[in-house]
């Protein structure tokens, strides 16, 4: 099988406040939803805006910059036999989080 990760952008969730709820427990069914399917590895939101860069001899640099476009919100990572089968659970996920998610393969892990 192939692992995906599946991520949104921060601030693509974009509804209502009191709808957090709704969303939440929507998203959460997903999750056990993948979870008895045997997909599911991790996944979980991320502090916004709260990054830091270590460059390669240990400076650490506190980020986003300002030129970045899009920060991530939030991931999935699935294992699954397809990218059809890792789109059709961004599709489920998309659809409880209510914003569009990106789907892109994990390269193998080189001890696999």
């Amino acid at each position: 099988m192939t692992r995906y990760l599946i991520s949104f952008d921060d601030g693509a969730m974009t509804f209502p406040e009191e709808e957090l709820p709704a969303v939440a427990e929507a998203s959460h069914a997903v999750v056990r939803e993948a979870q008895d399917a045997g997909v599911w590895v991790f996944g979980g939101g991320l502090e916004s805006q709260q990054a830091s860069v270590v460059a390669t001899d240990g400076t650490v640099t506190d980020g986003p910059y300002p030129e970045t476009k899009a920060v991530l919100g939030g991931f999935s990572v699935i294992d699954v036999p397809s990218r059809e089968d890792a789109l059709k659970w961004a599709a489920k996920i998309a659809a409880a989080c209510r914003c569009a998610q990106e789907v892109r393969e994990i390269m193998p892990d080189a001890t696999d």
